[in-house]
Parts: C-alpha cells; sequence; structure tokens
C-alpha cells in the first residue's frame, strides 16, 4: 500500500488547481477549485487551427473520435446556448484529453434550491463505447426538442439539471479503435493500464463493518477514510471532484458487455463472489433499476437471447440484477457514489458487443432513446424540500435526512422500515430524498437542533412527469446539547426492524390525532411551492429562489467561438 494521505491529495490539488482551504460538504467555498482553463490549456497550441463549425442539425450515427466528440458538443452547445453550458472536469486524461461535460437546464451554471441533478457518465471503460455515442445523441435531442418546443423535454430540462459526460476514458477509446475496435479487453484501462471501475476507493467495507458494529454513520464515507491505499488515476480523481462538488440525486455508469440494469451493491458482504449483498435502499435501486430495463425495447423483454447462450436469465427478472450477486467488484464507481454523497447511481450494460458496428448505432438510439428519458425523470422520484433555522429562517445545511417507511397495512397494521442510509442537505439547506411509493417518517436532525418529525405520503408522480412533493423542516434549536447524540446512539443501537409491526398503530397517537390524516399531505408543504410545475407556481405569484452558484470548483466554461485542432489527439500516441 502507498498510504497516500488525503490531505496530500488535497494539497497536489491546490498547487494544480489553484485551490485555497478545505472541501467541506456542503459548504460554499471560498474560492475556486481550479486554475480557469487548466483542461483546455493545451488546445491554446491550436486555437490558430479552429475548425468551422458544422451547420445545425441532427447528429451523424458514426463513431465519433475524441476530437469530432468534442467538436459535437460545442456545436450543440452552440445551437442551444440559454440551456446548455460545455465545462471541463478538473483533471485531464492521462493523455491530456479533456473530459468533457454538457450540462442542460434553464439557468446554465447555478445550482436552483430544490432543483435535483443527475449524470449520465459513458466511456469509462474505452473499448466500451456505445454509451458515448447515446450521450451524443441524447444531447443533440433535448436541444432540438426544446427548440421545437416540446412540452415534456422543456419541462424536463425547466425542473431538471443534466449532466452529461460522454467519455471518462478517451485514452482507452483511442487504443481500442486503433486496435481495430474487436478486442473483448484492449482499450478496457485508461493509459496507465488501471481499471478505472476499480480505482475508487472502496467504502463498501466501511459501510459493512459499520452495520456489524453498529456505528452510526451511513452516508458520506470519505469522512471516515484516513489514508488512500493506492494513488487514483487522474480520470479517477477528477470524477471524485465531480460526485463530491455537484449535490446529484441520481446518475448511471454507462457500459457494455451485456445486457441488463446493475444496482448496488456491487461488492459482496462476505467472500462469496456471487452474494446478493442488498443496500439499505434495495426497493429503491430495485425501482430505478426497472424503470430502465422496462423502458428499453429489449432489455426487461423475457424473450431476449442471452449474449452467450440462448436462455437470458438476467431478462427473465425484469432485465435487472444485484451487482454482487452477478459478480463481486472492488472500488467501483456505483457504490461509491452512494457511500459517498447523496447520488443513488445504477451501471447500465447496453449490449453484448461492446463496440457495436456504426451500422446498428441507430437502432440502438432508438432502443434506448425512451429508458435514457424516463431515467432522467426518476431525479423527481420521493420527496424533496429544505431544511431552515425556525429562529432566523436561514438554510440549515449538512442536517441529516432520516427515512422509516411507514407505509400503513390496513387500519391498525403498517410497516416500520428504518432505512439506514440518511441523506444530507446541501449548503442552501435544500435536500431530495429517492423513495418508492407509499407512506414515510422523515427526520431532519442537526447537532445543536431539535430533530423534526414529518409524515410524507410518495407517489408515482415521476411516472407521470410530475415534480416531487415537497416537505421543509425548521428546526429548533436544542434545549440540550445532549440530545443529537442520544437519538443517533439510541438508534445505532436499534437493528434496523424490517416487516410489519402489529397491533397498536402507537405512532400514529405520538404523530397525528386522527389515523386519516394519513389520506392528505397537502399540510405538510408549507408555505412554500407546491408540487405543480414552476409555470403554474410563477402563474400564481410564486417565485422561485434566484440559483446559487456552484460550491467547490471553478469548472472552465469553453469559449463557445472555440473548436480543437482536428489532429489534436493524435499529438499524445
Amino acid at each position: 500500500m502507498l498510504n497516500l494521505k488525503i490531505n496530500r491529495v488535497k494539497d497536489k490539488s491546490r498547487e494544480a488547481l489553484a485551490i485555497s482551504g478545505n472541501i467541506s460538504r456542503g459548504s460554499a467555498p471560498t474560492s475556486g477549485l481550479m486554475a480557469a482553463g487548466k483542461q483546455v490549456g493545451v488546445f491554446c497550441l491550436v486555437l490558430c487551427s479552429v475548425i468551422a463549425s458544422v451547420a445545425a442539425g441532427n447528429v451523424d450515427f458514426k463513431h465519433h473520435n475524441n476530437t469530432e466528440m468534442a467538436e459535437v458538443l460545442q456545436q450543440i452547445h452552440n445551437r442551444c446556448p440559454d440551456i446548455t453550458r460545455l465545462y471541463t472536469l478538473s483533471e485531464t486524461s492521462v493523455n491530456g484529453i479533456p473530459l468533457y461535460v454538457l450540462e442542460f437546464t434553464d439557468h446554465p451554471g447555478k445550482h436552483e434550491i430544490m432543483e435535483p441533478e443527475m449524470k449520465f457518465i459513458a466511456n469509462m471503460h474505452g473499448n466500451e463505447v456505445l454509451g458515448r455515442e447515446l450521450l451524443l445523441h441524447l444531447a443533440d435531442h433535448l436541444c432540438e426538442s426544446y427548440q421545437a418546443k416540446d412540452e415534456d423535454v422543456r419541462k424536463l430540462i425547466d425542473s431538471t439539471r443534466i449532466h452529461l459526460m460522454p467519455s471518462m476514458n478517451p485514452d482507452g477509446w483511442k487504443t481500442s479503435t486503433d486496435s481495430g475496435a474487436k478486442d473483448f479487453i484492449i482499450g478496457r484501462t485508461n493509459a496507465n493500464n488501471v481499471d478505472l471501475n476499480r480505482d475508487f476507493p472502496n467504502l463498501d467495507r466501511i459501510a459493512y463493518s459499520n452495520e456489524e458494529t453498529h456505528v452510526a454513520q451511513n452516508n458520506h464515507l470519505m469522512d471516515s477514510i484516513q489514508y488512500l491505499d493506492h494513488k487514483i488515476q487522474p480520470e479517477t480523481e477528477s470524477v471524485m471532484k465531480f460526485i463530491m462538488e455537484y449535490p446529484f440525486v441520481i446518475s448511471a455508469n454507462i457500459h457494455g458487455g451485456d445486457l441488463v440494469a446493475n444496482y448496488p451493491y456491487d461488492e459482496t458482504r462476505s467472500f462469496d463472489p456471487t452474494e446478493y449483498s442488498p443496500s439499505p435502499d434495495d426497493g429503491t435501486f430495485r425501482h430505478i433499476a426497472l424503470g430502465y430495463a422496462t423502458n428499453h425495447a429489449r432489455m426487461g423483454d423475457p424473450k431476449t437471447p442471452g449474449c452467450d447462450k440462448p436462455e437470458n436469465s438476467f431478462a427473465r427478472q425484469g432485465g435487472i440484477t444485484n451487482g454482487a450477486a452477478w459478480y463481486s467488484v472492488s472500488g467501483g464507481m456505483q457504490d461509491f457514489n452512494y457511500l459517498s454523497s447523496n447520488d443513488f447511481e445504477i451501471t447500465l450494460e447496453l449490449g453484448c458487443d461492446k463496440y457495436p458496428p456504426a451500422s446498428q448505432l441507430e437502432q440502438e438510439w432508438e432502443d434506448n432513446k425512451k429508458a435514457l428519458m424516463e431515467f432522467m425523470w426518476m431525479a423527481h422520484m420521493g420527496v424533496k424540500g429544505t431544511v431552515t433555522d425556525a429562529a432566523s429562517g436561514k438554510a440549515v445545511p449538512n442536517a441529516l435526512i432520516q427515512v422509516k417507511n411507514v407505509t400503513r397495512i390496513g387500519r391498525v397494521q403498517r410497516r416500520s422500515d428504518l432505512i439506514n442510509h440518511d441523506v444530507t442537505t446541501v449548503h442552501d439547506g435544500d435536500y431530495w430524498r429517492l423513495l418508492t411509493p407509499g407512506e414515510y417518517e422523515i427526520t431532519a436532525s442537526l447537532e445543536g437542533y431539535e430533530p423534526t418529525t414529518k409524515l410524507v405520503e410518495v407517489t408515482m408522480n415521476h411516472e407521470e412527469h410530475k415534480l416531487a412533493p415537497i416537505l421543509k423542516f425548521q428546526l429548533e434549536k436544542a434545549t440540550s446539547g445532549h440530545q443529537l447524540a442520544e437519538f443517533i446512539d439510541e438508534r445505532s443501537n436499534l437493528d434496523a426492524p424490517s416487516g410489519i409491526n402489529l397491533g397498536h398503530d402507537q405512532m400514529d397517537q405520538d404523530l397525528m390525532e386522527n389515523p386519516e390524516d394519513w389520506t392528505s399531505i397537502a399540510e405538510q408543504y408549507g408555505n412554500g411551492l407546491d408540487i405543480e410545475n414552476k409555470e403554474e407556481n410563477i402563474s400564481n405569484g410564486i417565485e422561485e429562489p434566484v440559483g446559487m452558484p456552484d460550491y467547490a470548483y471553478d469548472y472552465p466554461e469553453l469559449p463557445s467561438n472555440y473548436f480543437p485542432h482536428e489532429d489534436l489527439e493524435d499529438q499524445y500516441y
């Protein structure tokens, strides 16, 4: 083990990216984390050879090289500048290729209070290329549909912040392509021969240890790490910062080699290499995975053959699988998202052929188009809201949002399932909690405040393309400084119940005078925005808060008149 201290990583980042001060979860920065233009600095060498823009229109169904990919993203941004932002992550690839992200939202470059953020990342394994092309076509579709005044697409973009990253491993893509694009392994790794999906800090082992020892911490587990056991790759480092920077709610990591939606955990609890290892949000993750699989043309179809045999065990179970039940992955990006942040990520394997011929790309786009669109709408499933100080009205960042499933079964029976994975409020005091339909007890808490609990009913709003219900909390200062600690200790000493409580419903007596109040939760929304869309809120005279600048990293936006040199990538090989 190299025992590379995280502080050394931070120091390195400060020197290279003009960082000042440590990154604090949910807090506003005091300075940028990147020297502006670092990722595009190499392009300064070739600015004198700018490529002319291609006329606005559809993206070709072809395999775009790294330069062409950047050009397509720039062209889409130029066509839709009011709803897009093209930027690069904090590090380049090993061979100096910028890692591009195209953002779609109604106020690009800003986080809006209670607006969920989601991301797609593709081409993590360089020889798995379909996702790379699909995200280019998705970007083109969003831009074109918004301009055409497609009501559904406009509502999605106006209420969601979408980040599309077509290639996490452009070096591996070039290695695979130069080798003939036929090998199942060549190009999988980055230029340092490292599998990026084994390169993230292993937070699963911390989570499993905390479960066994009844340690209360079950989220944002990077706080528990003092040392990294290996030097992470620049592509991994940039995505780790990306994950910690933005308050992502849901995301997908797009791969190839099979046809299935894979959900956490990816690493087994025991040494059994194929052990079903559910996360505390197993039901929600299954719902998310099924959401993609059932909207895909073939993934959830039981008649779909397997990749190497006529039978398809994945298709027979709806086109989904628990990652660890398939095979155990240590250091993967999927579980890192869930355990280091508020983000619920799944992994999408989108086809048996890792590098399908260009002639198949149009059909693949048609097969995946609906699933990609519906996945973005799942950012609105569950509940969202804000936590503020009752006295000052100021936002309360880093508050814990704890959830218990208390869905009623009959009049005197209900579930009592503590979901042992909390999310936290971000720097504006807003939060999002993905949940499946049911009734939930939501508790907001923070050291120095008295915990507050409310009840909420969750429906399938996202499937109807409606926004999540809003549940707001105002926290009173605690009379006892030990109150939150006692609350957490009590919770950590209890195993999370799983099942149904029979008999009298004590919670109803404690929290509601009349159990019939479950039929309506309108009172829970407070004086803020209701669950309708932005247009209706504005028409009723309720204005949404102005967006806040992003929290920490000063991601450089590319100039609108910029195109890279066509031979740029050849300089590195």
